[in-house]
Protein backbone atom coordinates (compact mmCIF):
# COMPACT_ATOMS: atom_id res chain seq x y z
CA UNK A 1 0.00 0.00 0.00
CA UNK A 2 2.69 2.04 0.73
CA UNK A 3 5.84 3.07 -1.24
CA UNK A 4 8.99 4.50 0.81
CA UNK A 5 11.55 6.14 -1.01
CA UNK A 6 14.69 8.07 0.30
CA UNK A 7 16.18 11.09 -1.78
CA UNK A 8 18.77 13.16 0.20
CA UNK A 9 17.77 11.48 3.54
CA UNK A 10 14.45 12.87 3.22
CA UNK A 11 11.82 10.08 3.15
CA UNK A 12 9.27 9.97 0.53
CA UNK A 13 6.24 7.73 1.37
CA UNK A 14 3.64 7.13 -1.34
CA UNK A 15 0.33 5.64 -1.82
CA UNK A 16 0.25 2.58 -4.52
CA UNK A 17 -2.91 0.74 -5.75
CA UNK A 18 -5.35 3.25 -3.57
CA UNK A 19 -7.16 5.78 -4.05
CA UNK A 20 -8.57 6.15 -0.65
CA UNK A 21 -7.23 6.63 2.39
CA UNK A 22 -9.93 5.65 5.07
CA UNK A 23 -10.76 3.54 8.37
CA UNK A 24 -9.91 0.39 6.58
CA UNK A 25 -5.76 1.49 5.54
CA UNK A 26 -5.41 4.01 8.49
CA UNK A 27 -3.64 1.52 11.51
CA UNK A 28 -1.19 0.22 9.04
CA UNK A 29 0.06 3.61 7.97
CA UNK A 30 0.31 4.82 10.91
CA UNK A 31 2.72 2.44 12.07
CA UNK A 32 4.80 2.55 8.86
CA UNK A 33 5.17 6.28 8.95
CA UNK A 34 5.48 6.46 12.84
CA UNK A 35 8.24 4.10 12.88
CA UNK A 36 10.72 6.08 10.17
CA UNK A 37 10.69 8.64 13.43
CA UNK A 38 12.36 6.32 15.94
CA UNK A 39 15.29 8.62 15.03
CA UNK A 40 15.29 12.08 15.85
CA UNK A 41 15.46 14.40 13.16
CA UNK A 42 13.48 12.38 10.82
CA UNK A 43 12.41 14.63 7.74
CA UNK A 44 9.54 12.64 5.54
CA UNK A 45 7.13 14.17 2.44
CA UNK A 46 4.37 12.29 2.73
CA UNK A 47 3.33 12.03 -1.10
CA UNK A 48 -0.95 12.29 -1.17
CA UNK A 49 -0.69 11.81 -5.38
CA UNK A 50 -3.55 9.93 -6.20
CA UNK A 51 -5.85 10.00 -3.24
CA UNK A 52 -9.01 11.69 -3.69
CA UNK A 53 -10.83 10.72 -0.32
CA UNK A 54 -9.83 11.01 3.02
CA UNK A 55 -11.87 10.43 5.94
CA UNK A 56 -11.49 11.24 9.50
CA UNK A 57 -9.37 8.57 10.81
CA UNK A 58 -6.97 9.46 8.21
CA UNK A 59 -6.87 13.07 9.23
CA UNK A 60 -6.66 11.72 12.62
CA UNK A 61 -3.54 9.69 11.33
CA UNK A 62 -1.54 13.20 10.03
CA UNK A 63 -2.56 14.94 12.98
CA UNK A 64 -0.86 11.89 15.25
CA UNK A 65 1.97 11.58 12.59
CA UNK A 66 3.28 15.22 13.06
CA UNK A 67 3.30 14.99 16.89
CA UNK A 68 5.34 12.11 16.98
CA UNK A 69 7.51 14.12 14.38
CA UNK A 70 7.34 16.77 16.82
CA UNK A 71 8.59 14.95 19.61
CA UNK A 72 11.72 13.48 17.98
CA UNK A 73 12.52 16.71 16.42
CA UNK A 74 11.32 15.68 12.92
CA UNK A 75 9.65 17.01 10.25
CA UNK A 76 6.40 15.51 8.50
CA UNK A 77 5.26 17.78 4.96
CA UNK A 78 2.47 16.75 2.94
CA UNK A 79 2.24 17.07 -1.18
CA UNK A 80 0.63 16.87 -4.20
CA UNK A 81 -2.90 17.57 -2.18
CA UNK A 82 -6.00 16.89 -4.97
CA UNK A 83 -8.48 19.59 -4.92
CA UNK A 84 -11.16 17.52 -3.60
CA UNK A 85 -9.06 16.56 -0.42
CA UNK A 86 -7.63 20.39 0.02
CA UNK A 87 -10.62 21.21 0.35
CA UNK A 88 -11.33 18.88 3.39
CA UNK A 89 -8.29 20.44 4.74
CA UNK A 90 -9.67 23.94 4.28
CA UNK A 91 -12.92 22.87 5.68
CA UNK A 92 -11.26 21.19 8.87
CA UNK A 93 -8.36 24.20 9.07
CA UNK A 94 -5.86 21.98 8.54
CA UNK A 95 -4.04 23.89 5.91
CA UNK A 96 -2.74 26.00 8.31
CA UNK A 97 -1.89 23.53 10.77
CA UNK A 98 0.66 21.49 8.48
CA UNK A 99 3.01 22.27 6.03
CA UNK A 100 1.47 21.54 2.27
CA UNK A 101 3.57 21.28 -0.90
CA UNK A 102 2.03 21.34 -4.29
CA UNK A 103 4.93 18.55 -5.31
CA UNK A 104 7.63 16.60 -4.22
CA UNK A 105 9.66 18.16 -5.48
CA UNK A 106 8.91 21.83 -4.06
CA UNK A 107 8.63 20.06 -0.24
CA UNK A 108 12.22 18.56 -0.83
CA UNK A 109 13.41 21.91 -1.47
CA UNK A 110 11.90 23.47 1.47
CA UNK A 111 13.88 21.32 3.23
CA UNK A 112 17.17 23.08 2.63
Amino acid sequence: MLKTEKKDGIYIISFEETNRFNALTTESVKAEVKALYNSPNTRLVLNLKGISFIDSSGFGVFLSIMKTANNNYGFFKISNISEEVMELFKLLQLHNVFEIYNNVDDALKSFN
